[in-house]
């Protein structure tokens, strides 16, 4: 396996982490009925925490189509080497930050980190076009 496929494998993971998360605070404010059932209307009663990490996991959901393209690009031209490798793994490691980072708020870091993941998947994008 590829650097570049186990970042993507790797960040499965992480998409599994922020789903269980924001589930988990979802619960946490609405009850086991509350989150089982249709959701209508409850974003009244969800707190900051929550809806921090709702919106976490929607910019993860967003951000790794890049990713996919990126390596999907990568390995379809063989333009792996140490470049792509170390920007998945950048990617991996910013997407694994930005979480936390949005959940508690890390203002500027949570742009900073955000950046780093973007960067890195246009550096992928750049190495498989030339």
């Amino acid at each position: 396996m590829t650097l570049e496929l186990a970042a993507l494998a790797a960040t499965a993971f992480i998409h599994l982490a922020a789903v269980l998360w924001s589930q988990r605070a979802l619960e946490a404010d609405v009850g086991r009925e509350g989150n089982t059932g249709p959701r209508d209307g409850i974003e009244d009663r969800l707190s900051p925490h929550t809806l921090r990490l709702r919106r976490a996991l929607a910019n993860h959901v967003e951000n790794t189509g890049l990713f996919v393209i990126a390596v999907v690009l990568v390995q379809f031209t063989g333009s792996n080497g140490w470049v792509t490798g170390l920007a998945a793994w950048i990617f991996v490691a910013a997407r694994a930050l930005y979480l936390p980072a949005y959940a508690f708020g890390w203002v500027p870091w949570r742009s900073v980190i955000f950046m780093a993941g973007l960067v890195s998947c246009f550096a992928m994008i750049l190495a498989s076009i030339f």
